[in-house]
């Protein structure tokens, strides 16, 4: 019997309803639920200072699994008390150091504490829970974080779908117009003579889906064969295109499509996972713990701002994040649509997550035009409509180690808090001047900063193939790129205020919160490299 003495609160597990939730019912005691539990790390992960380290040695997955991954004494603990309430065990994982639990509401409610409702916002339904999750105290040390619980949406995709066209892809317009992704990555200069050969990308996606028949369409149109995309299902996530452009399908393609285009004998690899906290953790860990495609750089275009997650999502993701870092894959991660506000609702700047963790290379947008093939211009992307790149000060990450000397400005935010400034970097994201892609039989130009993650995972894996090994957690390296290497083009005008009179970050010479360190020169970066 549980008593207020034999029972834990598990840190960062409360969670409160959001804005404009509706109580539509009680979740039923006989429906089934499926849970991750993370544990504990057997040793502590390498720390972002050792990361950040000259002499930092990436792990082999083996050597991750045995120092890093659970103990399996404090696998056989949890498995102890999840017999006792009744629950089973699908899936054990020592290197993601999880376990994957089914069972009934009630029987979940008893185990961690917590009454389960069904809620509804907007169109939107889904299985929500308020206050924290509770375990006994011989595992408070243990568990880290029970995630599914809830089943609320976690993240938006950061795609700007600009129109769509029935036939063959557009022709420039005039003025501003977008580009394919390889006219982009050729204004990049982007290393002429590599092709992603040995590399595998993998794309982390939340719903929505591809068509085979889209693709070769697509890439038959740009005189490159399609590159070998496979789709995997985590956590029951299917490849499940809706025929909606402006859905999830939009996201899909464009990550896709600029990775493939770029790097175009690289393997794509797609994590389909549901759009929930614990989908979207296990989607993250299942590409970085993958030892059969074994995924030298992850791209992610979806995030939130960081008031939406719970503080037990942002360490567990943040964890899996480290976990990359130090098996030396790189995480590349869009910083949202909506200015330095990242939420329309909002005047309050807002950091997107998980851009925001210190271990992921964040990716701001930029406005590019170009004349006779070379750049013309490129500034800052905002519409004045409330589309522009995400940027800014992080509520949660102190400035890291690397950032030190870039002057991260003080938050706008009452307070002025300092912390991890975002981006990192950026790439073209304004949807007038972004890419041509197809999606669900249409041809359309789309943008975004979720453009921004699959250009620069694309320019990774080649610079991965060009070194012979992985650039690992790039980040710190970055930043210590002197000005005369030219491997990356500052971009010094503009803003990212979105949501006047919220207000917003300028860009300036040198690091800045609307496009990081700047834009790329792929073969100045390879030769820095």
């Amino acid at each position: 019997m549980k008593t207020k003495a034999n029972i834990r609160l598990v840190p960062g597990s409360e969670k409160t309803l959001p804005k404009g939730a509706k109580l539509i019912g009680k979740t039923k005691a006989e429906d089934r639920v499926e849970v991750t539990v993370l544990l504990r790390a057997r040793k502590p992960l390498p720390s972002l200072e050792q990361l950040c380290g000259q002499n930092a040695r990436p792990l082999t997955h083996d050597e991750f699994r045995e120092e890093h991954g659970a103990d399996t004494a404090d696998i056989e603990k949890v498995e102890a008390f999840v017999a006792e309430h009744g629950l089973s065990v699908t899936q054990t994982s020592r290197a993601q150091r999880t376990l994957r639990l089914s069972g009934t509401v009630a029987d979940m409610k008893a185990a961690f504490g917590v009454t389960l409702n069904n809620y509804q916002v907007g169109k939107t339904r889904f299985r929500g829970r308020k206050g924290g999750i509770l375990v006994p105290k011989e595992l408070a040390g243990i568990i880290e974080g029970v995630f599914g619980l809830d089943n609320r949406p976690q993240a938006r995709a950061h795609f700007h779908l600009q129109r769509k066209v029935k036939g063959g892809l557009s022709s420039h317009a005039s003025g501003a117009h977008p580009f394919t992704p390889v006219e982009v990555a050729k204004l990049y200069n982007f290393p002429k003579n590599l092709d992603g050969s040995g590399q595998c990308i993998a794309i982390v996606e939340l719903g929505g889906g591809y068509r085979t028949t889209d693709l070769k369409k697509y890439f038959a149109s740009l005189g490159i064969p399609k590159p070998s995309v496979t789709a995997i299902s985590v956590s029951g996530g299917p490849n499940s295109p809706t025929g909606n452009p402006d859905g999830p399908d939009g996201e899909v393609m464009l990550d896709i499509e600029v990775a493939g285009a770029i790097a175009r004998k690289a393997k794509i690899a797609v994590y389909f996972a549901p759009n929930t906290d614990d989908g979207f953790l296990n989607a993250l860990k299942a590409a970085i713990h993958d030892t059969v495609r074994r995924p030298s750089v992850v791209s992610i275009s979806w995030g939130n701002p960081e008031k939406f997650w719970t503080d037990q999502a942002i360490q567990g993701f943040n964890s899996a994040c480290q976990e990359a870092a130090s098996l030396g894959i790189t995480v590349c991660c869009s910083a949202g649509d909506h200015g330095a506000q990242d939420d329309t609702d909002d005047t309050r700047a807002n950091a997107d997550f998980p851009a925001s963790s210190p271990f992921v290379l964040a990716c701001g947008g930029t406005r590019l035009t170009e004349s006779n093939g070379a750049i013309d211009s490129e500034t800052v992307w905002n519409n004045r409509d409330g589309w522009a790149t995400g940027g800014g000060v992080s509520d949660v990450f102190p400035v890291p180690p690397y950032q030190a000397n870039v002057n991260v400005p003080k938050s706008i935010n009452a307070g002025g808090r300092k912390g991890r400034g975002v981006p990192d970097i950026a790439g073209d994201a304004d949807g007038d001047t972004g890419y041509r892609i197809r999606v669900d039989g249409f041809n359309t130009s789309s943008g975004g900063t979720s453009a921004v993650s699959p250009l620069w995972a694309a320019l990774i894996a080649l610079c991965n193939q060009g070194k012979g090994g992985n650039v690992g957690f790039i980040t710190p390296r970055l930043y210590q790129l002197s000005a005369a290497s030219q491997a990356l083009r500052d971009i010094t005008q503009g803003d990212n205020e979105a949501v006047p009179p919220g207000g917003g970050y300028n860009a300036k010479p040198g690091w800045d919160a609307c496009t990081g360190l700047g834009s790329p020169n792929g073969s100045a970066l390879l030769a820095a490299l």
